[in-house]
């Protein structure tokens, strides 16, 4: 069993996030996808009203998790020191909402985006969703 983490593709923080992932996540209990990817379009995870993808989602035990639950669930399944993050959880979400869509909404101007979504190399391919 694993959990998907759904991101934007284009977004190097999001990308930058995504290489930290795979090189903590020693036991593979995540696989990826961009929001921008065919599953993620499948399952409607975006909406079509053409604006870039604002929120990271994590698929877990057939859960949906979105923003600062998702960050606060992957910190939480990565377990060692990462799971100090969980101390977050006091906080209502919606404040904690408020902190991610404050990031996110600047997110391509302090970190730049790239032209298209990653390409996976031939050691992360296995760990990437179609």
């Amino acid at each position: 069993m694993y959990g998907v983490i759904f991101f934007d593709g284009v977004c190097n923080l999001c990308n930058g996030v995504v290489d930290f992932l795979i090189r903590m996540d020693k036991k593979r209990i995540f696989r990826y996808a961009p929001l921008q990817s065919q599953t993620a379009k499948e399952m409607n995870l975006i909406s079509t009203n053409g604006k870039d993808p604002d929120s990271i989602i994590l698929l877990y035990n057939e859960q949906l998790y979105r923003k600062s639950d998702a960050v606060l669930k992957i910190a939480l399944l990565l377990q060692g020191a990462w799971r100090i993050f969980v101390v977050f959880y006091i906080l209502p979400g919606n404040i904690r909402d408020k902190l991610y869509d404050f990031i996110a909404s600047r997110r391509y101007k302090w970190f730049g985006k790239r032209d298209s979504c990653r390409t996976p190399t031939e050691e992360e391919a296995q760990l990437f969703l179609k």
